[in-house]
């Protein structure tokens, strides 16, 4: 599965929940998808949906996504 991760560019409204300008992993949702949601691991460890528009994508080297997922384990 390939991972993908987002950077956090606004949460009003769920400022305890997401940090600005934090990279969130991000976990496939068709379904959300078609709700303009995204599923990402958000600050309590858990997966939630969020609204799209508050991430922004980001492109990583293979090595830094392997890095940032080895810290996560």
């Amino acid at each position: 599965m390939k991972q993908k991760f987002l950077l956090c560019v606004d949460n009003q409204g769920y400022e305890a929940s997401l940090e600005l300008r934090k990279l969130y992993e991000t976990i496939p949702d068709k379904e959300a998808e078609l709700h303009n949601h995204v599923r990402i691991i958000d600050e309590s460890g858990e997966d939630y949906l969020y609204p799209s528009k508050f991430f922004a994508p980001v492109k990583l080297p293979m090595q830094t996504k392997n890095r940032i997922l080895q810290k996560a384990a």
